[in-house]
């Protein structure tokens, strides 16, 4: 029953555990902690209107144009699957035959394509739940950060006496490590959204600032993101033409295994310090267990549990692992 909202309330924590330093900083100065939230909340917004203010002239025209443009592209995209059955064509030298892949392809088209891309009433109601989840994870965030200490001192109370220093211990380890990953992701975001606009606009795509910042928002989604960047720009190219969809998807498909399977595991296995191979087995059994929320906190939850075996395998065997 709770499923649907069960991701707005883990990314309130997370957002709520990112404020925390500044809170206690505030409230440390005679803030109430309520106020110390809305304060940074009112940073956050001020912020963030700063970066759109910089960059909206060429931001909010190209996300428009492409929005207003996407019924249309969705059609175009559907005619140009039509036509690449049976046929050959040359991509970067090399012959390709889709002929079987276009067909099955084909029977989905205007289901995947126009219905997706082109209802309105479906987009509507998209937004509205998107919305209201963004609405419910300002308000967990609030209510977490406000009652942060309280949840502490809670957890810590349900330890024995004897192992409460132990709980600190660990405490500032997984928050040093929370703080590593989430900086991690951010950055990995970044750089998948920079390179992939960078692409489309060297492939002469239109539109190329809007599709990396999907590309950018969509990598957040922890390993699935990029793939899921790449289809509104394989739609988009695939409208210009069937060899140019083809090259925008090989060159994301290139983006997107370098950075996820050499730099993403690098950045954010030394931010959790486990090995890479570790971080890409904690995303496959996140999500085998829960899906894309099972991907979010795959990798802390690998971490934590290495955190507390290096702290209790010494106190057990007297030594280091």
């Amino acid at each position: 029953m709770i499923r649907d909202f069960l991701g707005a309330f883990v990314l309130g924590s997370l957002l709520a555990f990112l404020i925390q330093p500044w809170v206690t900083r505030l409230a440390g100065r005679g803030v109430p902690r309520w106020i110390s939230i809305l304060a940074i909340y009112l940073a956050m917004l001020l912020l963030a209107a700063g970066v759109v203010w910089l960059v909206a002239p060429l931001v909010v025209s190209e996300t428009l144009a492409l929005q207003a443009q996407a019924p249309a592209i969705a059609s175009t995209a559907q005619d140009q699957l039509s036509r690449l059955a049976g046929q050959k064509f040359e991509i970067f030298g090399f012959r390709v035959d889709l002929t079987s892949t276009t067909k099955v392809i084909e029977s989905h088209a205007n289901e995947f394509l126009l219905g997706q891309f082109g209802n309105a009433v479906s987009l509507g109601l998209a937004a509205l739940g998107t919305l209201l989840q963004f609405i419910l994870m300002l308000i967990v965030a609030f209510l977490v950060a406000l009652d942060a200490p309280a949840i502490t001192n809670l957890l810590r109370r349900l330890f024995p006496r004897e192992y409460r220093s132990d709980f600190d211990q660990i405490w500032l380890q997984i928050k040093r490590m929370l703080y590593g990953y989430m900086r991690g992701q951010l950055l990995i975001a970044a750089l998948i959204g920079l390179v992939s606009g960078l692409a489309d606009g060297f492939l002469g795509l239109n539109y190329a600032v809007a599709l990396g910042l999907l590309a950018g928002l969509t990598a957040l989604v922890p390993y699935l993101g990029p793939f899921l960047g790449a289809i509104p720009a394989v739609l988009v190219g695939l409208a210009v033409s069937p060899t140019t969809a083809l090259e925008v998807a090989l060159v994301y498909l290139v983006i997107s295994n370098v950075i996820l399977n050499f730099v993403y595991p690098k950045v954010v296995g030394d931010a959790v310090r486990l090995p890479p191979i570790l971080v890409i087995i904690a995303f496959i059994a996140g999500f085998s267990l829960a899906g894309i929320l099972g991907m979010f906190i795959a990798v802390p939850i690998a971490a934590t549990l290495r955190i507390l075996f290096d702290h209790v395998y010494p106190r057990l065997y007297g030594q280091r692992a």
